[in-house]
């Protein structure tokens, strides 16, 4: 399976670089070739990309690397089950408007340009109305500047994230913005258009990339709509490449002694996703391999080392809750 991993084309980004576990920084990802295929095809096509996988597979990282690779604007939000569409899109401030009603000498008109902040798809689609470079609007700060900085303003990625924890009528309400790259904010009649011209490549300029856990069916008109893939479980080897990718990213170096560590680890990875399996456990994922490696490098713990098993249990094999 051919794999890329990189620093990014633009260098580190303007804020301190921390190996955190959740990372957002978009500097290293081990990309499979089918992931990367999709990608393409997505960007061909103008449609969202549906990213499947379990948790703590990579899903979440692809959006902010792939932005990163290419310099383009990235922006996202994270779904929650009370996120509806127009969060997507803008939100009206109709506490603040009534309270300034109320105080409001006589004689001054509101504006309701003054109420709205635009959402993420807003910002990507058409930056320049999102700040505010329309007749009326109010300047306004793009939450993503910092990150930004320097980015082609033509082109964006947006990660939706875990689309699934919302209510099902949510992405049905995305259609139309997704599939035309346009809507109307109904609180001030002002359109949102992203620019008509195409990639000099023919390619789309936005790429909007959704993840789902799958623990809520999605709906088919909304399926039908995406280029949709399945992150694939990364294999011994895989993990180790992705292993020494976040390593030599990091902390600058991946050892002998380490590789060493992470094929050991791999293999135990293996093994514990079958037993999960067998116990109707949730399956270890990428993300936890990762935290069991640095475990053992910070602890210096080896697989023959005593301590191993209770490190297992807190990393790979995470005990459910009593009753569950």
């Amino acid at each position: 399976m051919d794999t890329q991993n990189s620093r990014g084309k633009q260098g580190h980004p303007p804020w301190p670089v921390v190996d955190s576990p959740d990372r957002r920084d978009g500097l290293v990802y081990v990309m499979p070739q089918e992931v990367e295929l999709a990608v393409e095809v997505a960007l061909a096509t103008g449609r969202p990309l549906l990213l499947r996988g379990e948790p703590g597979s990579g899903k979440s990282s692809l959006a902010a690397y792939l932005a990163r690779e290419r310099g383009w604007r990235y922006y996202e939000h994270v779904v929650t089950s009370r996120t509806k569409a127009d969060d997507l899109l803008w939100t009206y401030d109709h506490v603040r408007r009534l309270s300034d009603a109320q105080v409001r000498d006589k004689g001054t008109a509101l504006v309701d340009h003054d109420y709205v902040t635009p959402g993420p798809l807003w910002w990507a689609f058409d930056p320049v109305s999102a700040a505010g470079g329309t007749a009326g609007a109010p300047r306004r700060q793009d939450p993503w500047a910092r990150i930004n900085k320097g980015r082609d303003p033509r082109h964006s990625v947006v990660l939706v994230d875990e689309v699934d924890k919302a209510d099902p009528d949510m992405p049905n309400s995305l259609l139309v913005p997704l599939g035309s790259h346009q809507f109307t904010v109904s609180d001030t009649g002002e359109r949102v258009c992203r620019e008509k011209s195409s990639g000099a490549d023919g390619f789309g300029q936005h790429l909007v990339i959704i993840t789902t856990n799958e623990e809520r069916e999605l709906p088919q008109a909304f399926l039908r709509r995406c280029v949709i893939v399945s992150l694939p479980e990364p294999g011994p080897e895989m993990l180790v490449d992705i292993a020494q990718a976040h390593f030599e990213c990091y902390h600058g170096s991946f050892t002998q002694l380490e590789k060493q560590l992470a094929r050991e680890l791999a293999d135990a990875l293996q093994k514990a996703r079958t037993e999960a399996r067998k116990l109707a456990m949730r399956a270890p994922s990428t993300a936890e391999f990762l935290d069991a490696l640095r475990a053992c490098k910070a602890l210096n713990i080896g697989l023959a080392d005593e301590r191993w098993p209770l490190l297992k249990s807190l990393t790979l094999l995470k005990p459910q809750q009593p009753g569950a």
